[in-house]
């Protein structure tokens, strides 16, 4: 099982979770994050003061899937929150050991 992170710009969350769910993913964690990289962030004008905004929203979505579903769901990430503009984001792919279903007591892909 792999564990996909992305890092998205937060206006391309919907068009990637309809992405998602088109290839058949419908389970995810998304948290609202800032964070910068190469776009290292931006000036901004607030009162007639200028000052730098370091840290740019994103949001993190997370979600767990079957070894043989990751390819398909990095290639709808990409394709859903791509702009082709700097600040697009990342995705971080993990291997995962045991998922387990408090519920139920399901391990691994019954419990995804």
């Amino acid at each position: 099982m792999k564990r996909i992170v992305a890092i998205i710009k937060p206006f391309k969350l919907d068009d990637v979770r309809e992405a998602l769910a088109t290839i058949g993913i419908s389970g995810m964690t998304v948290s609202d994050v800032k964070g910068f990289g190469r776009q290292k962030g931006h000036t901004e004008l607030y009162r007639g003061a200028e000052y730098v905004v370091d840290f740019l929203p994103k949001c993190k979505l997370e979600i767990v899937v079957a070894d043989e579903d990751a390819d398909k769901s990095i290639k709808a990430i990409v394709n859903a929150a791509q702009t082709g503009k700097i600040g697009d984001g990342k995705i971080f792919v993990s291997n995962v050991e045991r998922v387990v279903r408090i519920r139920t007591g399901e391990e691994n892909e019954e419990a995804i």
